[in-house]
Formats: structure tokens, C-alpha cells, sequence
């Protein structure tokens, strides 16, 4: 499972969830799902948050954060029952996440630990029926509401979720947020939690910039800081080479890659929705299984595609950076960057699918003539070049003609725009 990834041999480094006095349900549920150490950004923040200080931590996806806060949660809500009647939609946790996976991965990391208590998670997520979520906060009071800040903001503004009692409060890839433009949402949905100094305040990113540190600031009590060296998560596990290649040949290159053997279950990156789209499409054509993942697809279709993907029905995703971050999918063996990424950040995430759980990954990424110069910025993300090499030339041999109808057809209207949120539920 993902959540809580299994640390390295590094033993002697790391703390065992003995060390920390948690609950016994708790304890339950985290034997049962096979962890007995922390990974370093459970062993550095768990010390703190248990003890009810306010943290600030930086790392990145794949590093076992979401287990830390949720384990902070739940072992917090078990220690201090309610004792009186408690009314519906009032929840005593709120987790806000930038996407709609990252939500819904931390919703179901939730229910996992909460599997021998009486704790109850709602996630609540844009691009799924409000009034099923709805229905779900009516149906028995609320321990723990995983969302989204659009939809969060839904639910608060027409009163069907009263955010008054909250103890504890986890803003999760704050960096993500700020570059999704959902800050002056959070912002509202803070200023209807109690004040900073009567609750419990946890910030998680990727990176801690200037207006990172003024957030943490701005909603949290003296922070304890705890940071995690991001090198270690994109380098350590995971093969990286470059491919130097034209970009008449990548298509060819990408078809060969994906018919040697060892490359069983394939995240394929690109930079945007249309080059995604014909991707997916020629790979469809020439008997490639393979799903996509985009903004522009319903959320429905993304869970199935995802689900499928997991199970091992689909063999290929191919996805924008919707998909670098906040998706904990087991047993990728190769991520490949058909285009690089702009931003340094991006490969980061996108190469941190793969690599997990203890397992080596492989990282191929395509430079053409095109983004060949975005790689030193990359490299001195990674504080360390990468190998440059020209393929082998079997590698380049022509992909053989389509065999199957079109399944992704790229749109022929221009670039859509997507369709307005209703600002109240029918």
C-alpha cells in the first residue's frame, strides 16, 4: 500500500510505531497493514504532532506524510472521545488537498486506519454528486472530512457543513495549492475553523518558499519545522536515463520501450492534454492497452482508469502532471517522460511513481531537440547529472501499423474551457 511506504534497511536510523504510545485500534490497523517503522518524515513530525504541537513539514509524495497526519488524527480523536450528543456535518479533523485523487487517496488511506474504531471519514470532492456527499455527512455525525478547497467551500457556504469544532487542521502540498491558485479558498475556509491557538494546525509541501513560510505563519502556532531531504525521494530508488532523440523518432522509441520485456506496468508523461490524448490514441491503435488521465476528463472515468490501472487491466497510463502528484499506485516499474517537464518540481513528482515501497524503478525521459535545454535545471534539482544517451537502434525500428480503431480521438474543437462550478447544488 502506498501511504505508508516501506522504508528502507536503513533500521538502526529509523523509530518503530512502538516507540510512540498510540492507541490500541490504531495499532491494530497499522500491524495489519505490515508497518512496524516509521519512514523519516513519520519518525521526525509523529514525535511533535502527538504531542499536540503545530508542525510545518516539507516532503514530498511517496515519503509516508499522509500516515503521519492521519496517524496524528486518529490517535488524537481516540484519546479525547465526546462525551456529549453530537450534531451531523460537524466534523473534528479537516484535511484540504489540491486535487481530487490526492483527496480521495487520503480518504481511503483513512478508512484503512480506522478499521477497528469508531471513526468516520467523508471525502468531499468537485466533479462528483454533491448531493451523495451530502447525504453521506446525514447519514451519521463526522469524524474526519478529507476535500478539496472548491468543494469544501461548497458544502461551508450553503450550510451543510459547520467547520466551528475543528480540533485539528491538515493543509496537505500547500505549495500546490498556491501554484493552483486555491489559497484565497483556503483562506476562507480557515477563517471558519476556530482560531490558530485552539486547534492543531499540521502544513505539508513540497518546497518552502517566502509565501509557504507566511502561510505557515499566518495559520499555525510556532511551528515545529521538519524537512525531508527531496533528493533522497527522487534519486535513491529509481533508475534515471535520457534518451537523446529526434522527435520525428519518439513515438518509435516509446512503442519499443513498452515492447520489451520488464516494462509491465508504464506512467507516461506529457505536457499537455492533446499531445495525451493522440498518445494514448496511436498506442490504443497499435494493441497497447492504456488508459489517460487529464484535467479534461470526467472524475468518474479518471477513478475507473486509475482503478483499472492498479488492477493491472490497463498496462499503460498516460497522463499529464494531474497525475504527478498525490497518487500512491504500487508497482510502477517505469515512468517515462515523453516530454520533459517546464518546472524541475515536476520530474520530481512525476519520477516518484515509480521507485516505491521499497522496489528499484526506471525513469526514461525523452529529450529532443525541442527541451533538451530544460535538463540542467532539472539536474540541478537532483544535485546530480543525469546519463545522456543516444538509443540503441533497435529501439528506434519503425512501430508497425495500427491494428485497431481509434479509442482517444483528439478533440477537433480548439482548447476547451472547463465548465463552471454551479455556485449552489440543484
Amino acid at each position: 500500500m502506498g501511504f505508508m511506504d516501506s522504508p528502507t534497511d536503513e533500521k538502526q536510523e529509523l523509530l518503530s510505531f512502538d516507540n510512540f504510545e498510540l492507541q490500541q485500534p490504531l495499532r491494530e490497523a497499522i500491524t495489519k497493514l505490515g508497518f512496524e517503522y516509521c519512514t523519516p518524515i513519520q519518525a521526525q513530525s509523529l514525535v511533535h504532532t502527538l504531542a499536540g504541537l503545530d508542525v510545518t513539514g516539507r516532503a514530498q509524495t511517496g515519503t509516508g506524510k499522509t500516515a503521519a497526519f492521519l496517524i496524528t488524527i486518529i490517535n488524537d480523536l481516540l484519546t479525547n472521545p465526546v462525551e456529549e450528543d453530537r450534531y451531523l456535518a460537524e466534523p473534528r479533523a479537516l484535511i484540504v488537498a489540491p486535487t481530487r485523487e490526492l483527496a480521495i487517496q487520503i480518504g481511503s488511506d483513512a478508512e484503512k486506519l480506522t478499521e477497528f474504531c469508531n471513526v468516520h471519514t467523508v471525502t468531499l470532492v468537485g466533479g462528483e454528486d454533491y448531493a451523495k456527499q451530502n447525504a453521506a455527512l446525514d447519514k451519521q455525525p463526522v469524524d474526519i472530512v478529507v476535500a478539496t478547497p472548491g468543494r469544501l467551500l461548497d458544502f461551508v457556504s450553503n450550510d451543510n457543513l459547520y467547520l466551528g469544532l475543528i480540533e485539528l487542521l491538515v493543509l496537505d502540498e500547500a505549495d500546490r495549492m498556491l501554484d493552483m491558485g486555491f489559497i484565497p479558498q483556503v483562506r476562507q475556509v480557515v477563517s471558519r475553523t476556530p482560531k490558530k491557538d485552539c486547534r492543531q494546525t499540521l502544513l505539508f509541501s513540497a518546497t518552502f518558499t517566502p509565501e509557504i513560510i507566511e502561510l505557515a505563519d499566518r495559520w499555525a502556532m510556532d511551528p515545529v519545522m521538519v524537512e525531508i531531504e527531496p533528493e533522497k525521494v527522487a534519486a535513491d530508488a529509481v533508475d534515471q536515463l535520457v534518451y537523446l532523440v529526434t522527435t520525428a523518432d519518439k513515438y518509435n522509441l516509446l512503442f519499443n520501450i513498452l515492447s520489451e520485456p520488464g516494462a509491465e506496468k508504464v506512467m507516461v508523461f506529457s505536457n499537455r492534454r492533446d499531445q495525451v490524448r493522440k498518445l494514448a490514441d496511436d498506442l490504443y491503435r497499435n494493441g497497447i492497452n492504456c488508459g489517460v488521465l487529464s484535467g479534461e476528463i470526467p472524475q468518474n472515468k479518471r477513478i475507473r482508469t486509475l482503478d483499472a490501472f492498479k488492477s493491472g487491466k490497463l498496462r499503460v497510463l498516460v497522463a499529464t502532471d494531474v497525475a504527478g502528484r498525490g497518487l500512491h499506485i504500487e508497482d510502477v516499474t517505469h515512468v517515462i517522460n515523453y516530454t520533459l517537464p517546464e518546472e524541475p518540481e515536476d520530474y520530481v513528482h512525476r519520477i516518484g511513481r515509480t521507485g516505491r515501497a521499497g522496489a528499484v524503478g526506471t525513469s526514461i525521459s525523452f529529450a529532443c531537440e525541442e527541451d533538451s535545454f530544460l535538463l540542467p535545471a532539472i539536474e540541478e534539482k537532483l544535485g546530480s547529472d543525469l546519463e545522456c544517451i543516444h538509443p540503441l537502434e533497435h529501439l528506434l525500428e519503425q512501430a508497425p501499423g495500427f491494428t485497431r480503431e481509434s479509442r482517444f480521438k483528439p478533440k477537433s474543437k480548439g482548447p476547451g474551457r472547463r465548465p463552471r462550478r454551479p455556485s449552489r447544488p440543484r
